[in-house]
Order: structure tokens, then C-alpha cells, then sequence
């Protein structure tokens, strides 16, 4: 066994020893405990909108270039993606030309936008996903997967290379690029994830105002709120100790794992070492 399974096995027995062993307690010790758990909480919320104005209040950058992406119907600039709004969100999705792969936290992540177009239109904001791949490649994944919302091609714009989510080949070569606001090997990654937040005036200016990347992108994870609260948590046993330990592009799942999830006995929490 290699050393980064042993780990990942150690991990979850780990995990299955603390749920076997966890405490139980009365109706009223519990109320106690989560009434203390509960100021912690509002303490957390009131700190998370002291930096959500933060965020809005970071200077911006007048985007003075003319970037311009290919779509379905044509080409279209920045400016068109607001479609008439005043905000853009643009996720950054990992997929360079001729890809024969799909990355699965991006397509996590963009899972979560269909049901929420309408609310997100209705607040003054658009959302596109913008990938480097050729639009063609683009829509067939699109269709495959059944979103709707817009998603274009920045292959032929230096848009991606600016916002520091692709590399030149030179860069590659060199292992020195730059991601998530320092200096990375990019190794063979030639493209990676990451979000953008745009606005544009009455005078129609656009201005970029916010961009992250890695785990910043857990902002838009909304799934990872439900995971945070069950008993298992995460469940992110390794080799990379996050998200690709367990995300997979929703049609590639193993329902077998749910149906044997499902069909097992569940333990009385007796047996410690199961």
C-alpha cells in the first residue's frame, strides 16, 4: 500500500473512531451546548459581513483593453457579457483546446447556477463562464451536461493570460507563472480555475473589482455547507486532502457506492473498529 493511501485509510478510520465514540447526551445538555454554539455562530456571520465589506470596498482597475470571446452566435466583447446589467461574474473554467478531460470542481462549481439564473439576472447581475477551449468543444460539453447558462470562448483573446488563469507555452517551459496572487510551478497545467467580478457604468466603463482562485472559489460552493454540518464532514481523506478526493462530474459518479451505501447494516456504534 502506498504511503498516500495508508494516510487516506488512517484518515477515515480516524473519522469512523470519532463517530463511534462520540458523545451522547441529554435533550436538555444538548439545547445548553447548541445555545453556546449558536453565539459562536453569530459572532462568525457578523465577522463574515465585515469582510464581505471588504471585498465590495477593494479599489477597482478600469479595464482599458477590448477583450472580445467567441460565442455561438459570434463574437462578442466584455461589455456585450453584461447583457444590459451592470455586474458581471465570470467563472474562469479549466478547459484548454482539445481537452479529453473535464475538470470536475469546475463543473461542481457551475452546477450549482442553473437553478439560481433567474434570481442572479434579477439582482442587476450576469453570470458566463468563459473556458479557452474552441467554442465548438465548448458547446458540446455545455449540451452533455445540460446547462444553460452562457459560456464562451476566449481562445483567440489574451483575456485568460491577463487574469492569470492560463500560461503561455513559455511559461510552462520556464515552470514559473503566475496564480493566485504568487509565483507557482504550473508544471503541465496550462490552464486553472478561478472567478471575476466585473461592473460597468452608466457611461459604459467596465472595471474589474474582484477575482479569486484555489479555495477562494469555496465562496460559490454552496454544497459545502450542507457537507460542513453532517457527522462525516467533508469526508476529504487525501491524496489531496480537498475537493478531487471526492468530487466527480456528475454523470461519471459510481451509483454502485450508493446503492452498497444504502444496502449495508448500520452499526449500533458498539463495535469500535468497524
Amino acid at each position: 500500500m502506498s504511503g498516500d493511501n495508508r494516510k487516506k485509510k488512517s484518515s477515515k478510520l480516524v473519522t469512523e473512531l470519532q463517530l463511534a465514540q462520540h458523545r451522547i447526551v441529554s435533550q436538555d445538555e444538548w439545547t445548553k451546548e447548541r445555545i453556546a454554539l449558536l453565539k459562536k455562530e453569530k459572532e462568525f456571520m457578523k465577522l463574515q459581513d465585515k469582510l464581505s465589506a471588504q471585498q465590495r470596498a477593494l479599489p477597482w482597475v478600469k479595464v482599458e483593453k477590448q477583450y472580445s470571446f467567441t460565442s455561438p452566435t459570434g463574437r462578442v466583447t466584455l461589455a456585450d457579457l453584461f447583457d444590459g446589467r451592470s455586474q458581471l461574474f465570470i467563472k474562469h473554467f479549466m478547459m484548454g483546446p482539445h481537452q479529453d478531460w473535464q475538470c470536475p470542481g469546475c463543473s461542481l462549481e457551475v452546477d450549482h447556477i442553473d437553478g439560481l439564473l433567474v434570481h442572479l439576472e434579477h439582482h442587476d447581475m450576469s453570470y458566463v463562464a468563459v473556458a479557452r477551449a474552441p467554442i465548438e468543444e465548448i458547446e458540446e460539453v455545455r449540451e452533455k451536461m445540460g446547462w444553460t447558462f452562457r459560456w464562451v470562448s476566449s481562445a483567440d483573446s489574451d483575456f485568460n493570460y491577463d487574469f492569470h488563469v492560463s500560461f503561455r507555452p513559455e511559461e510552462v517551459k520556464a515552470g514559473k507563472a503566475w496564480y493566485n496572487y504568487h509565483e507557482i510551478h504550473p508544471k503541465n497545467s496550462w490552464d486553472l480555475s478561478g472567478n471575476s467580478i466585473f461592473y460597468r457604468d452608466k457611461h459604459g466603463q467596465v472595471f474589474h473589482t474582484y477575482s479569486t482562485f484555489g479555495r477562494g472559489g469555496e465562496q460559490f460552493l454552496g454544497i459545502y455547507r450542507f457537507f460542513d454540518l453532517l457527522p462525516k464532514g467533508r469526508e476529504e481523506y487525501g491524496p489531496s486532502f480537498s475537493l478531487p478526493d471526492w468530487a466527480r462530474v456528475r454523470d461519471q459518479y459510481d451509483d454502485r457506492q450508493v446503492a452498497h451505501a444504502l444496502s449495508a447494516p448500520q452499526s449500533d456504534g458498539s463495535c469500535a473498529g468497524h
